[in-house]
């Protein structure tokens, strides 16, 4: 039997996809869950909570999809445009308010933020994936690159997403066709960090990431 916190929560994500997040209330949350509009808030403080359930949920689904597309092997290219198309996949449905999802996950201290402490769920599920993105492939990812790869193509992957919320294209062709083209810029660049020439440049970016991050 269904809790009143997932219901509470079933009836949010619904009414986001219905009717947009700007128009969905706590209030109208409740009163379609049928609960009190103070048991709903007890559950979710704020409607950026419910939008992190949401991105807790297409992570999820992502794991998913990514896993059927990285038990098939592959090089890194190509586990990296599959696994990148598999999350369109997973987002596609809530592309009616993407604009407004992004603008509540980049509010500073919301916890809608995919760097936020209660996104920690999320961020942990996508960066599993991307870590047996990057374990598995074949041929193997370069010692020096192995460890920061999962976090930057993790970057990466927040910037496909910001670019598929603006993409008013049919069936978002143009971001499926930027993720088709910047797998394999991905996948080219890491094979040549093997060469002494670039593992010097290299090594410059993954410290610049290590500073920038600390």
């Amino acid at each position: 039997m269904t809790n009143s916190r997932e219901l509470v929560r079933d009836t949010a994500l619904r009414l986001f996809r219905e009717r947009g997040y700007a128009t969905t209330t706590m209030r109208a949350i409740a009163q379609e869950a049928g609960v009190a509009t103070g048991l709903a808030n007890y559950y979710f403080p704020s409607k950026d909570h419910l939008v992190q359930e949401l991105y807790v949920e297409v992570n999820r689904d992502h794991a998913v999809r990514a896993a059927r597309v990285l038990e098939r092997g592959g090089d890194l290219t190509t586990r990296l445009r599959g696994v990148l198309h598999a999350g369109l996949d997973a987002f596609a449905e809530y592309h009616g308010f993407g604009s407004e999802f992004v603008t509540v996950a980049i509010r500073p201290g919301s916890a809608a933020s995919p760097f936020s402490t209660e996104s920690d769920e999320a961020r942990t599920t996508s960066r599993a994936v991307l870590d047996e993105l990057v374990a598995g492939a074949d041929p193997a990812v370069p010692d020096h690159l192995r460890a920061e790869l999962p976090e930057l193509l993790w970057l990466a992957q927040l910037g496909v997403t910001l670019f598929w919320v603006h993409d008013g294209s049919p069936g978002q062709r143009r971001t499926r066709t930027l993720v088709d083209g910047a797998a394999p810029l991905v996948g080219r660049l890491v094979r040549l960090s093997r060469l002494p020439v670039l593992r010097g440049a290299s090594q410059e970016v993954l410290d610049l990431f290590r500073a920038v991050r600390a």
